[in-house]
């Protein structure tokens, strides 16, 4: 569902905005990731990585 969720925010927005927004969005995943442990640390890291790929043009 992340992945979809990414991909949707991806094609509907702007070309020029799309940095900044996943950049914004990072930010939020990554200051849940550091609050919370175990499955839901990794399900956060995970959905890091994938805006990382985004970002990188993957």
């Amino acid at each position: 569902m992340a992945e979809r969720a990414v991909n949707e925010y991806f094609e509907v927005t702007l070309e020029k905005a799309r940095k900044s927004g996943l950049r914004l969005l990072q930010l939020d995943v990554l200051e849940q990731r550091n609050a919370v442990v175990g499955t839901q640390h990794d399900f956060a890291q995970a959905v890091n990585d994938y805006i990382e790929q985004k970002l990188r043009g993957e």
